[in-house]
């Protein structure tokens, strides 16, 4: 059966959300250009885009619902139903996979009790898999509200689940400080984060990312430091010569070190 037309928002919130819509087409030369940022703002206001989010974005941008659909489900970022505070997302992409990245996510599912997308009954954390984060330097990759946790375990992500879920303090190996979902969404629709420190906390590429770019400038690679997970460090680091990464420091080979044709010098960690 067709559906219904969406209700409507509230007086009071369609008259703050018009009020933030207004200033975020003002950025664009053409207004159908925001619907993006429009559809972070409605899911800022619900935790998910509503079909009522929906009817906003169409009736602010003059388009039809059908084309705020197109694109609402078309990017997986756009939540289509309820979801949790904290959106735990696990890489199971190949490297990640191949690291860790699939049993952690088959024991969160068992740790929490739930699905793939679903959100446990406190209504804390939705657990879901997710495609490449562009940070597999540091797989096993966890990421909430789109912030890094890097060289996962099992165990390691049940331990932040555990502290979402509790209320307890939970910082990301790199990035801004976490926020909640919604406060995210309204971060991504383009209005600033004025918690304190938050924009300078934000940083960038970790040292493993910036292994290429030092080789192409004809800098030295550093030497590797960093352990792997679970066990203590073997050597002292040299100064400045920090890896975040547990097992993408750079590594002679076959094709770089004849001498060593068999293959790596070191073995995987050390």
């Amino acid at each position: 059966m067709p559906q219904l037309p969406a209700p409507d928002f509230p007086a009071d919130v369609r008259a703050r959300l018009e009020a933030d819509a207004k200033e975020v087409i003002a950025r664009y030369p053409d207004s159908r250009s925001a619907l993006l940022p429009l559809l972070h703002l409605v899911q800022s206001e619900e935790g998910h885009v509503s079909r009522t989010g929906m009817r906003f974005c169409a009736e602010t941008l003059d388009l039809t619902t059908a084309e705020v659909t197109a694109v609402a489900t078309f990017y997986s970022m756009y939540r289509r139903k309820p979801s949790g505070d904290y959106q735990v997302g696990v890489c199971t992409n190949t490297l990640c996979a191949v690291m860790g990245g699939d049993a952690i996510f088959d024991e969160l599912k068992r740790h929490l009790g739930v699905g793939n997308e679903e959100t446990t009954a406190d209504g804390k954390v939705t657990l879901e898999h997710i495609e490449c984060n562009a940070a597999c330097d540091f797989a096993p990759v966890v990421m909430v509200n789109w912030e890094f946790f890097d060289n996962q375990t099992p165990e390691s992500a049940k331990r932040l689940v555990d502290d979402l879920r509790a209320g307890r303090p939970v910082e990301p190996t790199r990035g801004a400080p976490l926020c909640t979902y919604k406060e995210t969404a309204r971060i991504l629709a383009g209005f600033p984060d004025e918690r304190p420190g938050a924009v300078a906390a934000s940083g960038g590429a970790g040292p493993a990312s910036l292994t290429g770019l030092r080789l192409a400038k004809g800098e030295s690679p550093q030497p590797r430091v960093v352990h792997p997970r679970g066990e203590g460090p073997r050597d002292e680091a040299q100064p400045g010569s920090e890896h975040l990464s547990s097992h993408d420091a750079p590594q002679q080979t076959s094709a770089s070190d004849p001498a060593h044709p068999a293959g790596p010098v070191d073995e995987e960690g050390e």
